[in-house]
């Protein structure tokens, strides 16, 4: 067997958002941005969607939010004037067009657990998975902002029961999902029976947060159940991700702090957990710049550098780490500061500059560019260098590619690096299984 062959394959998620800006904050602003195309037209994801199946992507991820962030300045307005992941439309919605656009691509859709009841989730969820052939993703999120609470008109649950309220959710769910039995379903015209009712079993269920009587109301998806992923980074967090998820996804700002999340986070899956190896997938972010020559694409990141607004940047942070940054001097050191929302991320932020001090103003830039995450700038073999450090020294298994200016920069990742990283065998060439799951957990 040649190296070749034993070398680990990237699996690709095109990490982006229902709305006219993702993840690069100012990126509408972007002469190469939306040319021709509207993020509120079926044309656009299709088009990315054939896009990323050219390129050999698993999946599109869907990231949401499900209101404008308000915490800077006890205010949306900052978030509306400077486009921070607003407008966003609801991401479940344009699943049938991405999916119906393509053969092979999944795709993720981040769903709340805060607001929505598990019967109606996984009603939802079921019927996705029907219409797209068993190619859907659910990335189980429960919010985190004020924002989200205050726009439902509700008091934010109690944090310490955060995980006990997502286990009872996750145990509705399951219920649900295996209520029908296989040959459940008769479909025998003659007698005019179509389901046995002994065969499709009532959930009864009450618990501390949840009750629920009923059937679920599909009958078995072609994956039975979407393909789940989560981003745990608290030690809840982890426990909670090892124990569910078929794909994990983190966000490091270098190799170091990647190798410490993948040598965790396989402990507890395999040992805490009694998983197999190999059967959950770690997925680290990663922010791409490609062109034909290295300075080409050192100018492209200046333009996407210089597309954000200082403000905008401010009022994002404020919004995901749950504290009003208006209140601190641009000057101040962000590791000086204790903040009550995403811990993981945050970290992303402390360790953006090795551990070194950063100030509030540098966190918020950096985090406008791409939520802390590393950027490979340079020719397609430079980013196929990258790629492969992180596979092979960071524990890797794939990468959530973060939107800039789009579809650029999907189009240029698919025609450019995509054929470099096949060359040196990191990369499918074609698609081998059927569904989201088999194609997700191949080697």
């Amino acid at each position: 067997m040649t190296d070749q062959v034993r070398k680990k394959r990237a699996h690709l998620l095109g990490f982006i958002q229902h709305g006219v800006n993702s993840h690069a904050t100012g990126m509408w602003r972007n002469p190469k941005d939306k040319i021709g195309w509207n993020f509120a037209r079926p044309e656009y994801w299709r088009h990315i969607a054939q896009t990323m199946e050219r390129g050999m992507f698993d999946a599109m991820f869907i990231a949401d939010e499900l209101a404008p962030y308000n915490t800077f300045e006890d205010s949306s307005d900052a978030t509306v004037k400077w486009a921070v992941q607003c407008p966003t439309h609801e991401p479940s919605t344009i699943v049938p067009i991405i999916t119906g656009a393509t053969r092979h691509l999944g795709v993720g859709v981040t769903l709340s657990t805060a607001f929505e009841h598990p019967y109606s989730m996984c009603r939802r969820l079921s019927s996705l998975d029907h219409l797209s052939g068993g190619r859907v993703a659910w990335n189980i999120v429960s919010s985190y902002s004020k924002s989200e609470w205050d726009a439902y008109g509700a008091v934010m649950t109690d944090r310490s029961q955060r995980y006990a309220r997502l286990e009872e959710y996750m145990e509705v769910c399951y219920k649900l999902w295996n209520s029908w039995e296989p040959d459940a379903i008769v479909a025998d015209k003659e007698s005019g029976i179509y389901a046995d009712p002994a065969k499709v079993h009532e959930v009864i269920h009450e618990g501390q947060f949840y009750k629920c009587r009923g059937r679920h109301f599909c009958a078995p998806s072609p994956q039975g159940q979407p393909v789940l992923w989560q981003a745990g980074s608290s030690g809840q967090g982890r426990d909670f991700a090892s124990k569910h998820a078929e794909a994990i996804f983190a966000v490091h700002p270098n190799v170091d702090r990647m190798k410490q999340y993948a040598d965790d986070l396989n402990d507890r899956t395999i040992n805490k957990f009694g998983r197999a190896p190999g059967s959950v997938k770690l997925i680290y972010g990663l922010q791409t710049v490609v062109a034909e020559t290295r300075s080409e694409a050192q100018e492209k990141y200046e333009r996407i550098k210089a597309c954000i607004p200082l403000e905008g940047a401010i009022a994002w942070i404020s919004g995901h780490f749950g504290l009003d940054f208006s209140k601190f001097s641009m000057d101040d050191i962000v590791q000086n500061i204790e903040i009550p929302g995403i811990q993981g991320l945050f970290e992303s932020i402390i360790y953006a500059k090795g551990g070194a001090p950063v100030t509030v103003k540098e966190a918020a830039l950096i985090y406008a560019q791409g939520m802390g995450m590393p950027v490979a700038v340079g020719t397609a073999s430079d980013i196929a260098d990258q790629i492969e450090h992180y596979m092979d020294e960071g524990g890797a298994d794939g990468f959530m590619l973060a939107a800039t200016y789009t579809p650029g920069c999907f189009e240029e990742f698919a025609d450019l690096v995509a054929p470099e990283l096949q060359r040196r065998g990191r990369l499918r060439t074609r698609y081998e299984g059927a569904t989201l799951r088999e194609n997700l957990l191949a080697s």
